[in-house]
């Protein structure tokens, strides 16, 4: 460990210097109830030692609750309004392109990696998916010694000058995972527990994929056997004396009718009734390179609607049908979730709890959906896990935390 230091500062928040290795972990796609299903099941022995001791708390993830506002959200422990980025796609009304939300460029403030590298602490970042990687590692200079940023999807291509690491793959000695299957998440944590073996980092940060929850509800055997997984290797960062924080990037909910078919609200058609066809253009923001478990289906949506739209009239409209929980105005949208303004289209369409919102049918491929729809993006998911595997102390009386607190909380008020 380094020796301790002062405080680091960054967006507008302060956090204290590591006395041990802290680990914080986004397990994507965990509602609290994977883990609860799973230590009453007895699969999570260490989980439901540190509940007890430590701190078993509720957060509120960013909505929408997709991966990369909210793998962002918790890395500049800020909302998007600040860093800027409000999903995994969106349309740049600039370039009149949509595109993915992976870019460094589109980042608007600084990661707590960052400001903690540049005051002199170690940092090492493993992700499931490479989708990530640029994004959690900006700024970070490689050659330092003193960083490490890779993915499990490519661990196998990592060089010192770009990862921090040459060939991650040789020091985990796995197979590179399929994209699809639980050992994409299994190796991030191998890999963790290596590199906190070899390297004693100050901030270790672990991201999984939500591969499993997207296909299996909580106490499932499936789900409960990648908790047991996660379980045991939580133990072992434990031993080797690091403080760990868990939390999730958004929960996960069923989205499908009786009949286990998706239970989908496709937006596109109504619009076009309601302003002619195409008229409007509808942004899906969970669209990323990795959509075969959700067929870009989710519970969130937004549109942009020609000039000189009577935009609360269409608002009215959208909410009055049956599955649309609510639809907002920009301006009622980013001031409610602390989007940027920006990068949200004119309005903002929310699914109730079990439906899902898409474009049209035909653009859609659910053709990888073996499972009945499980995803996530409104209000639903929002509900995420907070524990610590020490006590916590000194958080302010009925505050709603947020995933993006979770930085705070174990440098700031773990013991």
């Amino acid at each position: 460990m380094s020796a301790e230091k002062s405080p680091v500062h960054v967006n507008g928040r302060t956090y204290a210097w590591p006395t041990k290795p802290v680990v914080v972990v986004c397990i994507d796609g965990s509602e609290p109830a994977y883990i609860e299903q799973a230590i009453k099941a007895g699969r999570m022995p260490y989980t439901a030692g540190i509940v007890k001791t430590g701190a078993d708390l509720r957060a509120h993830c960013i909505v929408p609750a997709f991966t990369n506002p909210n793998n962002l959200s918790i890395v500049t422990g800020a909302p998007p309004s600040v860093h800027g980025i409000c999903g995994n796609f969106f349309y740049d009304t600039q370039a009149d392109a949509e595109v993915m939300m992976n870019d460094p460029k589109l980042l608007r403030a600084g990661t707590i990696f960052k400001a903690f590298f540049d005051a002199g602490a170690k940092i090492t970042i493993v992700t499931a998916k490479d989708k990530l990687r640029k994004l959690l590692g900006h700024g970070l200079d490689y050659s330092s010694g003193r960083a490490m940023c890779f993915s499990s999807e490519k661990a196998d291509e990592t060089r010192v000058a770009e990862h921090g690491i040459d060939n991650a793959q040789a020091l985990v000695g796995r197979p590179i995972p399929s994209v699809y299957s639980a050992a994409l998440s299994e190796f991030i944590f191998d890999a963790g527990v290596k590199l906190m073996k070899r390297d004693k980092p100050d901030l270790m940060y672990l991201s999984t994929t939500d591969y499993i929850q997207h296909k299996h509800a909580p106490g499932s055997a499936v789900a409960n056997d990648f908790y047991a997984m996660m379980d045991g290797y939580w133990a072992q960062l434990d031993a080797l004396g690091a403080t760990i924080a868990l939390t999730a990037d958004h929960g996960m909910a069923d989205m499908h009718n009786a009949a286990g078919e998706p239970d989908v609200v496709y937006l596109q058609p109504i619009m076009d009734d309601i302003l002619g066809t195409g008229a409007a253009r509808v942004i899906l923001p969970i669209t990323d390179p990795y959509v075969v478990h959700h067929g870009a289906l989710g519970g969130y949506a937004t549109a942009y609607l020609p000039a000189g739209t009577d935009i609360t009239k269409v608002c009215a409209d959208l909410q009055a049908i049956e599955g649309i929980e609510l639809a907002l105005t920009n301006a009622e949208a980013c001031s409610r979730y602390l989007l940027p303004n920006d990068r949200v289209g004119d309005i903002v369409i929310i699914a109730t709890a079990n439906k899902a919102v898409g474009s049209q049918p035909d653009k859609h491929d659910l053709s990888g959906l073996t499972d009945p729809l499980r995803s996530h993006g409104g209000l639903s998911t929002q509900n995420v896990p907070l524990i610590v595997n020490r006590p916590v102390s000194g958080l302010p009386a009925n505050q709603q935390l947020r995933n993006f607190d979770i930085f705070s909380v174990a440098l700031n008020n773990a013991a």
